[in-house]
Order: structure tokens, then sequence, then C-alpha cells
């Protein structure tokens, strides 16, 4: 099943006038209600951690190697066993289907025929085995209490679904003041009133090619993926969330997971080496050093910023893997050469998906495919792997 982006002839040009991955934001400014937009880009209190992600990058710049034969340079990459075309992913990214009609499916599809991975929210808004259905190899992120019973039940649905690659978030101990969201008429779920019904209106496009077309073809979105049973509408004047009882969540519940979950098992929001070398003692496959897109603790350093220590402080023993402000193929050079071995790229994929589909999605990997291609050229290398801290200087 291949989801159509709806206007095809308008999705093209889009796709076409696109040159960098900062351009599908601005369009999206354009096409997306407020509260939806203001979702996307925020983050937390004064933003200071999103502003960190992207400044970081600037605190180091290259030192290029010349006369040198980069002819037959690759960007592929494997993890985990597998071969991927870049050594990028798609971030999880909950409510997607919200912002693109079938969103979800739409990151996954873009991801497959990208030849790069996607990961599953577990705040997503399909059904985890749909989306398995048409990406067999897309991973799962999961968000979950510190609840024993709650634990087994997702990571049995997950396995079922025959998903092989789960990733515990565990930045999430408490809902963060994400007062931006409040500004923006944001909530989860949405209340109807006078304020959304007008954004509706005013964004016509949306209205008929998202919204209106996922409720007569599929019904009131619900949160499906949170735990093992589905969640509350995305739609409601007086249900709210579950979120369970992340703040008990603990490394027993880690051990836990890993007792039960034969795949491979990736923990998401590590900040410190010690930390990460804990995941790794307790038997997790990966690590992804991230903030969380600067959506939690608001001050929180950027995740270039720890990079290097993480990565010394675990070696080869897990895969170090980084999220958070990487929005050229520059930034995956400098994340490489500071310990790296992959990185995942949110917002962009889904302000693309957002407003050109699979077009978009397919245009956005496409667009770091290739600047990472050339800029490799340009450092004097031929392989992902050769990137080190030889090929980098602190500004």
């Amino acid at each position: 099943m291949t989801i159509s982006s709806g206007n095809t002839d308008r999705s093209t040009r889009l796709c076409r006038d696109a040159l960098c991955l900062d351009d599908f934001e601005m369009r999206a400014r354009r096409h997306l209600p407020k509260p939806l937009f203001g979702y996307i880009a925020g983050a937390t209190e004064t933003n200071a951690s999103l502003r960190h992600n992207a400044e970081a990058f600037q605190a180091y710049a290259f030192r290029p190697r010349v006369l040198r034969d980069v002819s037959r340079r690759s960007t592929e990459t494997s993890l985990f066993g597998k071969t991927h075309a870049a050594p990028f992913g798609i971030a999880p990214m909950g409510i997607s289907a919200l912002m693109a009609y079938r969103g979800d499916i739409v990151l996954a599809q873009g991801a497959d025929q990208s030849g790069i991975p996607m990961i599953i929210s577990g705040s997503s808004l399909i059904p985890l085995e749909e989306i398995a259905a048409v990406s067999p190899q897309a991973w799962f992120q999961a968000y979950l209490p510190g609840e024993p019973d709650r634990i087994d039940a997702l990571i049995d649905r997950v396995a079922a679904a025959g998903i092989g690659t789960i990733l515990l978030t565990v930045d999430t101990a408490t809902l963060p003041n994400r007062e931006n969201n409040v500004r923006a008429g944001f909530s989860t779920p949405l209340r109807p009133g006078l304020r959304l019904a007008w954004q509706g209106i005013s964004h016509p496009r949306w209205t008929t090619g998202t919204f209106l077309r996922t409720i007569v073809r599929h019904g009131i979105p619900h949160f499906e993926n949170s735990y093992s049973t589905r969640g509350p509408p995305i739609i409601s004047s007086n249900v709210t969330r579950d979120f369970g009882k992340r703040d008990h969540l603990n490394w027993s519940h880690l051990e836990r997971i890993r007792k039960r979950w034969a795949g491979k098992l990736v923990v998401k929001g590590i900040m410190h080496p010690e930390d990460a070398a804990r995941a790794a003692d307790t038997g997790a496959d990966g690590v992804i050093v991230s903030n969380h897109g600067g959506r939690q603790l608001d001050g929180t350093a950027s995740p270039l910023q720890v990079l290097p220590e993480i990565a010394a402080r675990v070696g080869d023993s897990i895969a170090v893997m980084i999220d958070g402000g990487i929005r050229r193929g520059t930034d995956i050079m400098k994340a490489l050469a500071l310990g790296a071995c992959f990185v995942f790229v949110g917002r962009p994929f889904l302000y693309a998906a957002a407003v050109a589909g699979l077009p978009g999605v397919l245009r956005a990997a496409d667009i770091l495919k290739t600047e990472l291609h050339s800029n490799m050229a340009l450092l004097g290398v031929t392989g992902v792997n050769d990137i080190s801290t030889d090929y980098i200087t602190r500004t």
C-alpha cells in the first residue's frame, strides 16, 4: 500500500523548489494550523536546549584533506547487521498522522524507498501493526511507565508485530513545561472550540487533505501505541491521556525488558557517560544521545556537546547514535567525527511529509544524502567510517 500525496503536481513543485531541509519548515508554517506547527517547532520554557542543539554544530570546523581519489566514495553504512544507504534515519515523532495524511506510514514508506530506517513513535495515531505491515524493518519507540504488567504487554505486542528493534525513551519522567503549546492553542487531546475551528477554516489544504480525509476514511484518530491497548482520541472535550507511572521507571525495568525482548534494544535519551555505560552493562545494543529535541528539561546540553565523552566511555561495546539539530550533510559528518555511528533527524521529515506527502519525505532524504555525498568528497574521505576527529577542529 502506497499513500498518495493527494495533489501530485503541487507536491512535485514543492519538492523541486526545496533546496535544503529548512525550506520544508517554511512551507509547513504556512500549511499547518498554528497549534500543530507550534507543537512540532517548539520545545520547552525558553527553548534554550532547542537553540543549543543547532548552535553546537557551529562550534566545530572542518580540516579537509586534498589530492585524494574520492571518486568511489559511498554513504552506505551498517547498523545492527543491516546495510543502509546513508548513516541517518527518521526519528520518532508523535501524532504524525495529524500533520500529514497517514503520516507514520508515509514516513515509513519514504524511509524504505530511501534505504534508511524509521522509528515508529509510541505516541502515533496509527496502530504499530499497520505500520509494520508496510515497513517490517521499522523500529518502535516505547514510552513505558514503571509498571511491569504494562511493560510486558507492550513488549509482547511489538514482538507479535514482527518488529526487530525496540527503542526505550528514558527522558520523560514527567510532563515538561511546554508553555509554547498553551500559547499556540495545542493540547493532547485537542479541545474543540471556536479557536480550533478557525484554524481549520483558515488552512483549507490541511483540513481537506489531511484532517477530513482521515476522518472519512479511518474515523477519529486515537493514540494507538502508548500501551498494549488503544488510547484516547486525538480530539475530545473531556478525555485526558494516561501517561502512567513514568516517574517510577528505573534500571530494573530496563533489565526486565532486556530479559523479555529478544530483538535489538536501544535506549534513547542518554546524556551522561555513566548512564551509557550502565545501559551497555544491562544489555542494550545501542544508545541514542538525545535531549528529546529540546522538548524535556530546558537548559540541557546539546547531544553533540556530550557525544565525545559518551563515545569514549563505551567504546565499541554498543552503537552510539545521536539526534538533535541535524539539518545538513555537514552536521552528519561532524556527529560522525565526534563518535556517533549513526544519526536521526526528526522535524524536517515531518515538515516534508506535511506539505508534500511521500514525495516530500523522499526529497528530504535525497537532499541529505546528496549533501553528504558531495561533502565527503570535499572533506577527502571515501567512506563514512573514515570520518574522525582528525578532520575537525573547534572554532
